[in-house]
């Protein structure tokens, strides 16, 4: 679907499961210390590159951490349960705002609060999640930065055969609480017949439902794994490279870091930048700007990386042409 027709589809759709509630944001008074929440969805560990993206993104609009503003971070990783928890502790801070990525997060901050303002980052459909009434006019107490990820989940298969044509069928590992990455599994299935692709989609929550998938697909000839980018798989990004290394099973996913790790072939966002974006949020915010007013932005840019050094391991060929169109090879 292109982004055009996404918004003309789903901008007029009703929000049933929250309800609306207008916010009026007072600015932030000079000299006082701005009092931030960040639930993350990655695991601390993994999580900490992409929240200083975030971070670098308030220092470029000169809100310094122990300067003029501080943040309480909540790091969720693979123990998608503690979202509810961890927005309740963040809530009961009373912070001045609350950022927050995935669309878990996101839906449990929404409903731990009718009024803390929230900046979302990395949520695939926020209007399909029920977590705004519509892109334009998001109403409520809720804004943010929509990584559509749903749309390029059928380039992902694609380029995923067109890198290793021998690839048959495909283990999908994902958090299945993850209302995001489910709009995101029916783009897969869609078009994966056309590719000749048959997909596995396990229930995974945590690192050992995924080493038992991995190990239940190792034997089968033409295998495969997609990688979707939530919590659970990248707090399990090094154990996903390593079982499927020693099945010899090329991976692909949503995100560069995939690749960096040993993966095939990544494409997605340039979630670094899809980070430093949403502080303009916050910055408009704490200057007294209402969530309402600020237009869900969705991404324009999404990126391809290669890595050849796991290509010729696996003995696949990367076509030139898809290496020419790629915005990073690693050699």
């Amino acid at each position: 679907m292109r982004r055009r027709e996404f918004i003309s589809l789903i901008a007029g759709v009703a929000l049933t499961s929250l309800p609306f509630r207008p916010i009026t944001a007072q600015p932030q008074p000079k000299g006082k210390t701005a009092r931030l929440g960040f639930l993350s969805a990655y695991p601390a560990e993994t999580g900490k590159t992409l929240v200083g993206c975030f971070r670098k993104g308030l220092e470029q609009l000169d809100w310094i951490e122990g300067r003029n503003i501080s943040i309480e971070y909540r790091w969720v990783g693979d123990r998608p349960e503690r979202y509810a928890a961890f927005a309740a502790e963040l809530v009961a801070l009373k912070p001045d705002l609350i950022a927050c990525n995935s669309t878990p997060a996101a839906q449990a901050l929404a409903r731990a609060t009718p009024s803390i303002p929230i900046v979302f980052m990395s949520v695939s459909d926020p209007v399909a999640s029920g977590i705004v009434s519509n892109l334009s006019h998001p109403q409520g107490n809720i804004t943010g930065v929509s990584n559509y990820l749903s749309a390029t989940a059928g380039k992902l298969l694609e380029l995923f055969k067109t890198a290793s044509p021998n690839v048959s069928r495909v283990l999908v590992l994902y958090d299945h609480a993850n209302a995001g990455k489910a709009l995101e599994v029916r783009e897969l299935q869609a078009s994966a017949p056309a590719l000749g692709l048959a997909l596995d989609i396990p229930q995974t929550r945590n690192g050992d439902d995924i080493a038992r998938a991995i190990s239940a697909i190792s034997e089968t000839s033409g295998a495969g794994i997609v990688a979707l980018t939530d919590g659970v798989t990248n707090a399990n990004r090094g154990l996903i490279i390593e079982l499927a290394a020693k099945a010899r099973l090329p991976v692909i996913s949503e995100t560069r870091e995939f690749v960096g790790a040993g993966a095939l072939l990544s494409y997605g966002l340039d979630f670094c930048d899809h980070f430093r974006r949403a502080a303009s949020y916050v910055d408009k915010l704490l200057k007294g700007a209402r969530p309402s007013d600020l237009p869900v932005e969705l991404p324009t840019k999404f990126q391809l990386a290669i890595n050849l050094k796991a290509a010729r391991t696996l003995g696949v060929t990367i076509p030139h042409n898809m290496i020419a169109l790629a915005d990073e090879v690693i050699e």
